[in-house]
């Protein structure tokens, strides 16, 4: 199962290694110069690279991962002293290669020739946040930020946190913080999804990318800024499967996100009016706020579009097609996973809930794949099974018969016991007469007396 999760992982990497030359209207100078960027910053081959695209283009993003039956093992491959050692090399000279790194780890007898690939360093390094590219950020100095704005309609999208009002929430009325999460098109200032939440957590990011998904298509790339409800896995997983190109600002900038920090101010005179109102449900302050967000913004001019143009209309009268993706692609990118060891009893324990897996499974790690907003069917996959669906185990009145066991997990029968016999065998061996050690002092060598 870690070889399956670790695949994904992979071509999710893979995916946003390639995603720069999957923008439309690249002619094919551009693209030579991008192909040949990415591959020295990631120190990759340009035929690696080539058969990467093919492979996406040829069968999607499951065309990205590994093939074959390979064991990931690649947090056992390099040994974490050598890795530190990668990391101090890369750190004392940012431009070194992968390649001279493990050449200078050879040459200091720290490791082995052959012992260290460099797709494994790479990786590892990235993983780190020590790749050629993370590196050459932190060493640009900062410089004055130039305004842009894209070309057409769900080129880029980003997205932005808000600390909303308090409200009384739960069933002892007590009040607590709500929090606004927006998505907003670059190029059309357009907000395609606003809502408040009752929680601070990636959940609330996760449900408002599938409601702007679901109404507005998906877009070619999404700029996030670098909290925790954004750098997650799952986010690199699902923009991956949904071919979207995933980029984060640089630490420390706050006016790389520009476009949804200026739409947050204009939320502080709603919430001005909503101290106002006092609204005591959060059912009724989202209902209040998709009415000021129509008129107050989406049907106002907005001056970075000219002053007299409003983004509902430069949204719609975009004439650049939207891009739908099929419910099932949908529902598979949105989807978590995490692992669960089978207990004895062929069950899991998931979210406080028991699910019976089976009892071929017993003892083994297997994959939960599940929507956090569902959990009542959980699919199970296991290397080697069909993906199959489970649902929370009912417990009757009357106890049921206890299946058998399967076969390769009953005793298997003998004649004798191995460790006896062994035990005797070296037994023997010890008993065995010692061979007597020859001395050389006595020995007569002609002409020169003892030795």
């Amino acid at each position: 199962m870690k070889d399956q999760k670790k695949a994904e992982e992979i071509a999710a990497w893979r995916m946003q290694l390639i995603s720069p030359l999957l923008a439309e209207g690249l002619d094919s100078a551009q693209a030579r110069q991008i192909r040949a960027r990415i591959c020295e910053e990631f120190g990759i081959s340009e035929r690696t690279f080539r058969r990467y695209l093919t492979q996406y283009r040829k069968e999607g993003f499951s065309g990205l991962k590994p093939k074959g039956r390979r064991s990931y093992r690649d947090s056992e491959a390099i040994p974490p002293e050598i890795l530190e050692q990668a990391i101090l090399l890369r750190r004392q000279v940012p431009s070194r290669s992968i390649s001279q790194i493990i050449q200078i780890l050879e040459w200091e007898g720290l490791a082995e020739p052959g012992q260290i690939k460099r797709s494994t360093l790479q990786e590892k390094l990235a993983e780190r946040g020590y790749s050629a590219r993370h590196m050459k950020l932190y060493a640009e100095s900062g410089t004055a930020a130039r305004r842009y704005q894209k070309k057409y309609r769900n080129q880029l999208w980003h997205s932005d946190l808000k600390y909303g009002p308090y409200l009384p929430i739960g069933q002892d009325g007590r009040k607590k913080q709500v929090y606004l999460v927006i998505f907003i098109d670059d190029a059309t200032r357009f907000i395609l999804h606003g809502q408040f939440y009752p929680m601070l957590d990636q959940i609330i990011v996760e449900d408002a990318f599938r409601q702007a998904i679901l109404k507005y298509g998906v877009p070619e790339k999404v700029y996030f800024d670098n909290g925790s409800q954004y750098r997650t896995k799952w986010m690199v997983r699902a923009c991956s499967k949904m071919g979207i190109r995933l980029l984060y600002a640089r630490p420390y900038s706050p006016e790389a996100t520009g476009k949804p920090e200026r739409f947050n101010r204009l939320v502080d005179s709603f919430l001005a009016e909503i101290s106002l109102e006092k609204p005591q449900t959060l059912e009724r302050l989202n209902q209040l706020f998709a009415v000021w967000l129509e008129e107050c913004y989406q049907h106002k001019a907005h001056a970075g579009l000219g002053g007299n143009i409003t983004p509902y209309a430069a949204y719609h009268s975009d004439k650049h097609p939207l891009k739908y993706i099929d419910p099932e692609t949908l529902a598979s990118a949105f989807m978590h996973s995490e692992e669960r060891k089978v207990d004895k009893s062929g069950c899991i324990s998931f979210q406080g809930r028991k699910y019976e897996v089976g009892l071929n499974f017993i003892g083994c790690k297997v994959n939960v794949v599940y929507d956090p907003a569902d959990t009542s069917e959980l699919t199970i996959e296991y290397e080697g099974h069909e993906p199959f669906r489970v649902r929370p185990m009912v417990i009757g009145e009357h106890s049921g018969k206890r299946p058998h066991l399967p076969e390769h997990l009953m005793p298997e029968p003998a004649d004798s016991s191995r460790l006896l016999s062994a035990a005797a065998k070296k037994n023997q061996e010890r008993k065995k007469p010692p061979i007597p050690v020859v001395s050389y002092r006595k020995v007569w060598k002609e002409g020169e007396g003892n030795v």
